[in-house]
């Protein structure tokens, strides 16, 4: 009885901040929006079944679900380098490491992007590297396209990668390693047959919080695409407060949600059967 009073404040919070507004986007989301654009109260499925036959919104989800997975498959694989140099410092600097691994978090994302856009512009720095350097005579177009929307999306996503490899691969019990280095295997087949598949699930984790975060987002693919790069998150915005059109945004986003919540349902079913028994 004293532990449920002890949440209940937290539950509260949670209730207000998280689950109304939730159940009020799933109920605007069957309104209709009338020919002249306004929003009609109603309980109808005609906004979710207009949104599910459009062949631009699957094609939408399809650029959405393609993006965020390889973002999060290349933020991954940068991520696992820097863990495993945490994990192999002395003891004295593996916090600094880490902190220092995580601290773009302590920024804002948007001041995040808008270096990049800096950096990535036609006279950003890498640009007046490459003319300087006399590999290229024009500007290579890094932003306001889907190369910039990568670059700006796996950057964000690494801090994450980072801080979920940290947590799974300081649980590894080192001495494996140390006792296929001493039955004569080199560092590279030791971190084949040993490492990574130890890391596995720490390496499913990360890609899968990251690929949630990637599928979510709109301020990279917002600023980094200039306009140009469609995603499911940009179009709630576009629907909501562009053309107006509230009970698309709010379906669109409950369906978003609900793919979310799936993943994260079959991730836990698929965790579940692999455990050992």
């Amino acid at each position: 009885m004293i532990g449920l009073l002890l949440c209940l404040p937290a539950a509260l919070i949670l209730g207000l901040g998280f689950v109304w507004p939730v159940l009020l986007l799933a109920r605007i989301s069957f309104n209709r929006t009338t020919d002249m654009g306004a929003m009609e109260t109603a309980w109808s499925l005609e906004t979710y079944e207009k949104i599910v036959t459009d062949d631009f919104t699957w094609e939408l989800a399809w650029n959405t679900v393609t993006l965020s997975a390889g973002c999060a498959a290349a933020a991954v694989a940068l991520a696992l380098p820097v863990t495993l140099l945490i994990r192999s410092a002395d003891p004295r600097w593996r916090g600094l490491l880490a902190l220092m691994a995580v601290a773009p978090l302590l920024v804002s994302s948007t001041a995040r992007v808008v270096g990049w856009m800096a950096i990535l512009g036609d006279q950003g720095m890498i640009n007046a590297l490459l003319t300087g350097l006399g590999i290229t005579s024009d500007p290579v177009r890094l932003i306001n396209n889907l190369t910039g929307v990568r670059i700006g999306l796996t950057e964000s996503l690494m801090p994450y990668c980072c801080l979920v490899l940290i947590a799974g691969l300081s649980r590894l019990d080192s001495r494996l390693e140390e006792a296929a280095a001493t039955l004569g295997a080199t560092r590279s087949r030791t971190f084949l047959r040993v490492t990574l598949p130890l890391a596995a699930p720490a390496l499913l984790a990360a890609f899968l919080l990251a690929f949630v975060l990637g599928v979510s987002a709109f301020v990279t693919p917002r600023l980094m695409g200039g306009g140009r790069v469609f995603v499911v998150a940009t179009e709630i915005f576009d629907m909501a407060l562009e053309t107006v059109d509230w009970p698309a945004a709010a379906a669109l986003a409950m369906l978003l949600l609900g793919a979310l919540v799936l993943a994260m349902i079959l991730r836990g079913v698929t965790a579940g059967r692999e455990a050992p028994r």
